[in-house]
């Protein structure tokens, strides 16, 4: 493998450009904890590798885009994937509004739109991601048609529970709102096609998403 220079360094971990067996990949190689019981550290690194690996397998079987996976080590805490070419949602929204001085415009609904029907398959295979923001969504526009792909699974896990699913969806509804505050045409074009994917579920976990969302505006009064 062949390190080709650091993209970002973040609180969680270090993301590299890479060769790998020839392929143009990305390595992303999780912190060890010096303040951290080490048995613990290591407990919670490997938990953390596993769970990535493993959620992305699953959202790929799903149908979800996802980067493929080339390489796991859990000793290390590194974990070798496919480049994904793309921008982040969130700059994809950012220069979306600049440029067009509006949040509905087509393309930007239609990116709302894969969102939401990625997000629906994800919810049907009881795939919860753990950290939808759109920062984690990849916004691929020289693709034809245009594709969205959804990385950093490390907090990923499976559950039926519809009280998880809204959760996963209040998350990204407050990362969206938070960086776009007239970005709730955007949630809600995501909630149509998300209905329209998971049809055997959504309803309870709207429901569900309702009640976590009253419990977050209570806290916020609260204080």
């Amino acid at each position: 493998m062949e390190i080709l220079g650091m993209i970002e360094q973040g609180a969680e971990a270090r993301v590299f450009n890479v060769k790998y067996l020839g392929k143009a990949a990305v390595l992303k190689e999780r912190y060890k904890r010096k303040y951290r019981n080490p048995i613990l550290d290591e407990h919670i690194l490997t938990d953390r590798v596993r769970a990535e690996a493993r959620g992305l397998l699953r959202s790929k079987i799903a149908g979800v885009r996802v980067p493929a996976v080339y390489m796991v080590d859990l000793d290390t805490g590194r974990l070798c994937l496919e480049a994904i070419n793309g921008i982040t949602a969130k700059k994809f929204i950012d220069r979306e509004l600049e440029e067009r001085g509006v949040l509905d415009n087509d393309s930007l609904l239609h990116v709302m739109e894969l969102c939401g029907r990625s997000i629906g398959k994800l919810h049907s295979d009881n795939i919860i991601h753990g950290d939808l923001t759109t920062s984690n969504v990849i916004v691929s526009e020289k693709n034809n048609p245009v594709e969205v792909s959804f990385i950093d699974f490390g907090l990923s896990y499976v559950s039926t529970s519809a009280e998880d699913k809204g959760v996963d969806l209040y998350v990204l509804e407050r990362a969206l709102t938070s960086t776009h505050s007239s970005a709730d045409i955007l949630f809600k074009e995501i909630l149509v096609s998300y209905k329209q994917t998971y049809q055997s579920g959504a309803k309870e976990v709207l429901h569900k998403f309702e009640e976590v969302k009253a419990r977050g505006r209570k806290r916020t009064m609260v204080g």
